[in-house]
C-alpha cells in the first residue's frame, strides 16, 4: 500500500523527489523502531529502580524473611569488601534490594552469519556498539530473535540476571541472583562494579574480559578471607570445570574459523559447519562422565548450537588470559587498574594484539590458547552477563 501511493502522489517524472521521500521514510520507520526498542529499555530500567529499597531498610523490616534478611547482610560483606579490599567503587550501587518478580532481569539476543564467527554489532548513545541488545521482556526478545534468524542469521537468546549501567545508575540487588551461592554473589557483583571501573565504549570483548578477570580474583581474595571450610575446594572445582570448558571452546572455535576462511564451497562449509557443532557436543558429553554424570551446565548445550552461541562466551572471556598475566605482573589492583585504563586508551587492533600476546606468553594462561585440550571435554558456565 505504501508503494502505490508513492506512485500516485509521485508519477515517473518526478523519480528523484519520489526517491528522496523513500528515503525519509525509510529513515522514519528505523527511528520508529529504535524509539521503540529504547522506550522499553528506558521503562524497563525505571521500573526496576524506582522498585528498590535501601538494604538496610529491608533488614529492619520485620515483614521481610529472615533467609533474605542472611542473603542481604552477606551482600552487604561482600560490597564493603569490594571497596576496601579490591579498589571498586564507593557508590549506591547493590546497596539496595528490588523484588523483579520473574528469574531473569532481561534477555541478550546474539547474532553472528551463518558462516562468521564475529558478532553483529548493536550501537547506542552511551554504551557505544555492544555485540548483543537486550530486552526486559522474554517474549520481545525471542521475536527479534526469530527475526533475525528469518533474515539468515545464526542467533543466541541469553538469559540475564544482571546488567551494569556504567554507574550512570545505582545499580540494585536484584531478587534474580539474591540466592546465589557465595562465590557467585561476589563474582557477579565484582563483575559490574569492574564496568564501573573501566569501559571502553564499543569494545565488548576488552570490557567483558576485564570485569571476568576482576571478579574472579575479588572471589580467590574473599574467599580466603571469609570463606567457609571446604569453599575453596569447591571453588577450585568449578574454576578447574570452566577452564576446561573454554579450552574446548577454542578449539572448535579454531576449526570453525579455519572452514569460513578455506576455499570449500558455502555448501560444503555449512555441512561440515554441523559435523563440527556435533562433535562439540559430544565431546562434552564424554567430560560429564569423566565428572560422575555432573548435569549443572547441560543447559547450555541443551539449546542448538550455532556460531552465535559460542560467540557469547567469547565475548566474556577471549582476553581474560591476559588480563591475567597482566594481573600476575602487578598485583597491586590499583595498579592493575592504571595499566588496564592505558590499555584501553590504545586503538582496539593495537590493545587486542597486547592482550592476545600478554596471554600467549603466559605459561599459567596458556592452556586456554589451545594445547592441552584434544584430550578432554568440557563444560559451559553459569552465565553472569552485564
Amino acid at each position: 500500500m505504501l508503494l502505490s501511493t508513492l506512485r500516485r502522489t509521485f508519477p515517473p517524472a518526478k523519480r528523484t523527489r519520489r526517491i528522496i521521500v523513500a528515503g525519509l521514510l525509510v529513515s522514519l520507520i528505523a527511528s520508529y523502531s529504535y524509539i521503540n526498542y529504547y522506550a522499553q529499555a528506558i521503562c524497563g530500567h525505571l521500573a526496576i529502580v524506582m522498585g528498590a529499597r535501601p538494604i538496610d531498610d529491608c533488614l529492619k523490616d520485620p515483614s521481610v524473611e529472615s533467609s533474605l534478611k542472611a542473603r542481604l547482610t552477606k551482600i552487604k560483606q561482600i560490597r564493603d569488601f569490594a571497596v576496601h579490599e579490591l579498589g571498586l567503587p564507593d557508590n549506591g550501587s547493590y546497596r539496595t534490594y528490588v523484588d523483579i518478580g520473574r528469574p531473569y532481569v532481561a534477555w541478550n539476543v546474539i547474532a553472528t552469519t551463518q558462516l562468521s564467527l564475529q558478532p553483529v554489532e548493536w550501537c547506542f548513545p552511551i554504551a557505544g556498539c555492544v555485540n548483543y541488545r537486550g530486552y526486559y521482556n522474554k517474549a520481545d526478545a525471542i521475536s527479534y530473535a526469530r527475526n533475525l534468524q528469518k533474515a539468515g542469521y545464526d542467533v543466541h537468546v541469553s538469559e540475564v540476571p544482571a546488567y551494569s549501567t556504567l554507574g550512570w545508575f545505582d545499580d540494585p540487588v536484584l531478587s534474580s541472583f539474591v540466592n546465589y551461592s557465595e562465590p557467585q554473589l561476589a563474582r557477579l557483583i565484582f563483575h559490574e562494579l569492574a564496568h564501573q571501573v573501566l569501559y571502553a565504549k564499543g569494545d565488548s570483548q576488552f570490557n567483558e574480559s576485564f570485569a571476568v578477570t576482576v571478579a574472579e580474583e575479588g572471589v580467590q581474595r574473599w574467599i580466603a578471607k571469609f570463606g567457609a571450610a571446604g569453599v575453596q575446594k569447591k571453588l577450585t572445582v568449578y574454576e578447574k570445570r570452566k577452564t576446561e570448558f573454554l579450552a574446548l571452546l577454542m578449539k572448535y572455535r579454531e576449526r570453525l574459523a579455519d572452514l569460513y576462511t578455506s576455499e570449500k564451497t558455502i555448501s560444503e562449509k555449512s555441512a561440515r559447519k554441523s559435523q563440527i557443532l556435533r562433535g562439540l557436543k559430544d565431546e562434552f558429553g564424554t567430560l560429564k562422565v569423566s565428572w560422575g554424570g555432573y548435569s549443572g551446565y547441560d543447559d547450555w548445550f541443551a539449546q542448538p548450537l550455532n556460531n552465535a552461541h559460542l560467540a557469547s562466551i567469547a565475548t566474556y572471556h577471549d582476553f581474560v588470559p591476559g588480563f591475567k598475566a597482566l594481573l600476575r605482573k602487578q598485583p597491586n589492583l590499583q595498579s592493575f587498574y592504571v595499566t588496564a585504563r592505558s590499555l584501553a586508551a590504545l586503538p582496539k587492533s593495537l590493545r587486542d594484539e597486547q592482550l592476545t600476546q600478554l596471554g600467549e606468553s603466559d605459561p599459567l594462561t596458556s592452556p586456554l590458547n589451545g594445547n592441552e585440550t584434544d584430550s578432554k571435554s568440557n563444560s559451559p558456565l553459569k552465565k553472569t552477563v552485564s
